[in-house]
């Protein structure tokens, strides 16, 4: 099957781009460059340079023919959300109406999309549930919610089925190494610790320590990329085999706060990675930890890399190889 994965430069579009060709598929990658990197690119799967907002290209790629569709091009820093909405806007909102109404013009049968937890908002109860009350708390989450409701019109309106697959906190590197580009000003918190504890970055913030959590810092659900990337691959498969769509939830199920997560990786790297105490940002939520039961059932979906140390241990190799030791390209 013939598998199209936009944005699939990018750090987790490149994971799943390797998941899919592991699998047998066929995949084409339509990227712009633009946060992707030409690094994350694999011989076995074609290569075609576009951006969703240039309606010729994306058409041009479309017409070619896919079974599915991977949408992982979007803008996903929740911080910078608050400050540039209108980039958010045009870039998340806009973009995938596009890529949705080229995909349903050209006789796609599945969207696979990605979605984030920050759709939830600050939890009426934990963990959070596909079920859970939908109010985000960032312009970052509310994008990510108008599409899965444009999602679900455009499958009553135009018979395309879609997957939303929501992550909560996306982490590490492919086990087996083949996965180098590093993601472009990077900013969630594990590439953050891993240039602190090579001395690229002097140190870190961590942004409020009054949160009511057990050491005042968020609490995160970090899952392994790579597991992830098993997760789309199982997620259009069932819309496909079912012809159904389906929205489910992605996680470890194991909270970990941003605190403990730096002294995990202090223990890894044995590096020092500073960290001040900095005000809160606007936007976040104490506590987002999921529930992935939905996944478990339905797809069978158990992750195998996601504790603290398999994360922080994938990422840490992958920081090496590109800085070195001293923290040097």
């Amino acid at each position: 099957m013939k598998i199209l994965v936009i944005g699939g430069a990018g750090y987790i579009g490149s994971h799943v781009t390797r998941e899919f060709l592991d699998r047998g598929y066929a995949v084409t990658v339509f990227d712009n460059l633009s946060t992707g990197r030409e690094e994350n690119l694999f011989g076995e799967a074609e290569f075609v340079r576009g951006d969703i907002l240039c309606d010729a290209e994306l058409a041009g790629v479309m017409r070619r023919g896919f079974d599915g569709c991977v949408h992982l091009a979007a803008l996903k820093a929740a911080g910078l959300s608050m400050q540039r909405p209108e980039e958010y806007s045009v870039t998340n909102i806009c973009g995938t109406v596009a890529v949705l109404n080229q995909a349903a013009n050209n006789g796609i049968r599945c969207l696979l999309f990605s979605s984030t937890a920050a759709i939830f908002g600050s939890p009426k109860y934990l963990p959070i549930d596909e079920g859970h009350p939908k109010e985000p708390e960032n312009y970052y989450g509310f994008t990510k919610l108008e599409i899965e409701r444009i999602l679900e019109w455009y499958d009553r309106l135009k018979g395309l089925r879609f997957a939303a697959v929501r992550y909560f906190n996306a982490a590490g590197y492919d086990i087996g190494g083949r996965i180098r580009g590093l993601e472009r000003n990077p900013e969630n918190l594990l590439p953050i610790v891993m240039e602190a504890a090579l001395g690229v970055r002097p140190g870190l913030s961590v942004f409020g320590d009054d949160y009511p959590t057990r050491d005042g810092t968020c609490i995160r659900d970090y899952v392994h990329v790579s597991d992830l990337a098993a997760a789309h691959v199982s997620a259009f498969e069932y819309v496909v085999k079912h012809g159904r769509s389906l929205s489910v939830n992605l996680g470890s199920e194991n909270g970990v706060s941003v605190l403990e997560m730096i002294g995990h990786a202090r223990r890894v790297t044995g590096r020092p990675i500073p960290a001040t105490i900095s005000p809160r940002r606007a936007g976040d939520s104490a506590n987002l930890v999921a529930s992935s039961k939905m996944a478990r059932e339905l797809l069978g979906w158990v992750p195998r890399y996601s504790s603290p140390e398999t994360l922080i241990e994938s990422t840490w190799n992958v920081y090496r190889q590109v800085f070195g030791e001293t923290g040097h390209l």
